[in-house]
């Protein structure tokens, strides 16, 4: 008798992914419905659609508009830093985790380009007691780390 393909290790990661991927819209849309660069609500926002990967973490693609430059050809640090928080925010919110950022660290590698695409990703990295929980992202242009951070998250009471 073959083995039902439905317990396949690959099936079971598959349905994992499905429903991180259904928790995090539910609970960014619950929890962050007017974030600048999440939220679908926002008219001035980024509205990044944050996806599941198969290994459990998230990424997604934006393109830099050139309104968020600084330094000409460079992305505002600020902006960077936003972006690589929003990042590792949704990678909780695929765990159904709501938190606040208590430290975050980031490293600027390259200059992140305007006019450019960009792949956003994250990753939970541990959990503690206490409920802090170690995240780290990195922003990606042309197949290259551009900027990284690591952050500590505190879960919220909501």
């Amino acid at each position: 008798m073959r083995d039902d393909p439905r317990s396949s290790p690959t099936t079971a990661a598959a349905g994992e992914v499905i429903a991180r991927q259904n928790t995090l819209e539910a609970t960014r849309a619950a929890m962050h419905p007017g974030c600048v660069l999440c939220g679908a609500s926002n008219p001035l926002g980024f509205r990044l659609q944050f996806t599941v990967q198969p290994d459990f973490s998230i990424a997604a693609t934006f393109r830099c508009p050139e309104a968020l430059e600084s330094y000409p050809g460079t992305v505002h640090g600020g902006v960077v830093s936003a972006l690589l928080d929003a990042a590792m925010t949704n990678v909780l919110f695929s765990l159904g985790v709501v938190a606040v950022t208590a430290e975050l660290a980031v490293r600027f590698v390259a200059p992140v380009r305007p006019r450019m695409h960009a792949l956003l990703r994250g990753a939970l990295t541990r959990t503690t007691s206490h409920a802090l929980y170690h995240v780290e992202a990195d922003i990606v242009q042309d197949g290259v780390v551009v900027a990284r951070a690591s952050a500590k998250f505190r879960a919220t009471s909501s």
